[in-house]
């Protein structure tokens, strides 16, 4: 409060800030007075937190270092591991003892940017990095993707592609239109399809409905029977050169369903 009474001079506004942080926490069904901080995801911490950090962010520009922060999210980055050990210990002692904050020792390190995550980016190892996803932010989309997945089983595809899996991947897609690799995007777009076709693969619980669908997307009848009495299982098939001819990325494109690569191309040229 300290900190906004430099800036903000008008009592009845320092008041309404302060009864938004003094205000009680509901859990449960019952009301406890909050001992610090404020609600995660409420409009107040981004600018508390952004009151704060300026100083921070003035110490960081007085030393000359490059780095990029978002709200209490911070990397700074120099030229080698010694420096980056000495930065790491200063900051941290500066955050500590001038803004009395805690660092989070468990997420904190000094390494190579490629190992690093920031906001759910990462960069390459090239000689000149390259902004990319970062791997756990593709997993945790993977994760979110299956649970429609397995939801869709029983539903049309077309609105299953329409009503769940679209705005997930647009949203996503726009998330990281800042992303100047390719891979990432064209292996989701590949895994994306191929639980599609495990989708149709289970939907077509017999013998007889899987081969009369692959005659009906346009192959041989004899290749269709033994592609539908195989026996293997749902995964191996989607993945399968049957399976990929019968439903290929043009057939989920006439769904409607939005490849993520497409979706990057189209934002970065009209951006």
């Amino acid at each position: 409060m300290a900190r906004v009474a430099r800036k903000v001079k008008d009592k009845r506004l320092l008041l309404l800030i302060r009864r938004y942080l003094q205000s009680g926490l509901m859990q449960d069904g019952l009301e406890s007075q909050r001992q610090e901080g404020t609600p995660q995801g409420g409009p107040l911490s981004p600018l508390l937190s952004n009151i704060l950090l300026d100083d921070l962010d003035k110490e960081l520009e007085h030393r000359g270092h490059a780095f990029c922060r978002y709200a209490d999210d911070c990397n700074i980055y120099v030229a080698s591991s010694k420096s980056g050990e000495r930065v790491l210990k200063s900051i941290t002692d500066f955050l500590q003892t001038k803004l009395k904050l805690k660092v989070n020792k468990d997420k904190s390190a000094v390494d190579r940017p490629s190992r690093r995550k920031f906001l759910g980016y990462s960069m390459t190892v090239n000689l000149k990095p390259l902004l990319k996803v970062a791997p756990d932010s593709w997993k945790r989309l993977k994760g979110n993707l299956k649970e429609v997945f397995r939801k869709g089983r029983g539903r049309n595809l077309g609105r299953l592609i329409q009503e769940e899996l679209n705005p997930i991947l647009r949203g996503w897609g726009n998330y990281f239109k800042l992303n100047q690799t390719k891979i990432a995007f064209e292996e989701a777009d590949s895994w994306i399809r191929r639980r599609l076709r495990c989708v149709i693969w289970r939907q077509a619980k017999r013998f007889y409905a899987r081969k009369k669908k692959l005659i009906s997307r346009g192959l041989a009848e004899e290749r269709a029977c033994l592609s539908a009495g195989n026996g293997h299982g749902p995964w191996w098939n989607a993945g399968a050169s049957h399976m990929n001819e019968a439903y290929p990325k043009k057939y989920f494109d006439s769904l409607g369903l939005v490849s993520l690569l497409d979706e990057l191309r189209r934002i970065q040229l009209t951006t």
